[in-house]
């Protein structure tokens, strides 16, 4: 991972987000691009004939704020040890985003808090890049300080191509952990777990396995738990393995642990 994109607002979980990106930046000897991303649009409204209006002082003052954030940003990472540049755009975040990540390895962002509006951003922000860019997509926990890179990391494993995607994506993530392979009922993929350890294996990180049988709890609460238990720091998972639609993707297992919060993830597609 030698380009890193990061979301940057003016959000309390902003700082989370800078110091994992440098974090990872100095293991990986990586470029760190912050984007501040203010969609304009919002400050565009329309009456019920048809008109429209530009609610100029709201504007202006975003615009003054993002300045203010881009010299503060600035000031902060001239006295870090690691390659920046700072980009700004005035369209959706997660478009916005997705453009920046076309030459990126790694995108970062943050889950939605307990209390949040999950269908709002930045609830759907995580899925939203995950499905938009070929890059994997880091998202962590709105109160986290950093992400601690040697914790131990689980991935979801269902045997599907998904998960294979994501895997190799965490690669750069994964080495000095301990990493297991955690799945819930047989696998209804058609790569089996034994390949991916083995894989694994010929990249110097010796994990492990094990499935849990179905129980009372949901695929999705039994893999939280098992990442819980094991102290996990990361839960590599492949996102949206059924449906495109976003109806229909932030269903399941992707969506309730996108919106659970808890846990760092690492979504690819």
């Amino acid at each position: 991972m030698r380009s890193i994109l990061v979301h940057a607002d003016h959000d309390s979980a902003n700082e989370g987000r800078l110091q994992t990106a440098l974090a990872i930046a100095r293991r990986q000897r990586a470029h760190v691009t912050l984007m501040i991303a203010t969609p304009f649009q919002q400050f565009i409204a329309v009456d019920p004939f048809g008109g429209t209006y530009l609610a100029t002082e709201a504007m202006a003052k975003a615009q003054l704020d993002d300045a203010a954030l881009d010299a503060a940003l600035s000031a902060r990472l001239a006295k870090e040890d690691v390659p920046w540049d700072i980009a700004t755009a005035d369209g959706d975040i997660a478009a916005s985003l997705a453009a920046a990540a076309t030459f990126a390895d790694l995108a970062i962002v943050s889950l939605p808090g307990a209390g949040q509006d999950r269908w709002k951003e930045p609830g759907l922000l995580a899925g939203d890049l995950a499905l938009a860019i070929s890059a994997p997509v880091l998202a962590l926990p709105r109160d986290a300080a950093t992400l601690d890179l040697d914790a131990p990391a689980m991935v979801a494993w269902n045997g599907s191509p998904e998960a294979a995607h994501a895997l190799r994506a965490a690669l750069p993530l994964l080495g000095g952990r301990r990493v297991e392979l955690v799945g819930v009922g047989e696998d209804d993929g058609r790569l089996p777990a034994t390949d991916a350890l083995a894989y694994l294996s010929r990249h110097d990180i010796h994990a492990g396995a094990r499935v849990i049988p179905r129980g009372t709890l949901s695929v999705e609460e039994t893999l939280e738990g098992a990442a819980l238990d094991m102290g996990a720091g990361l839960i590599v998972m492949g996102a949206f393995g059924r449906s495109r639609l976003r109806e229909t993707l932030f269903g399941g297992v992707t969506r309730y642990l996108v919106t659970s919060g808890r846990i760092a993830l690492l979504l690819a597609h």
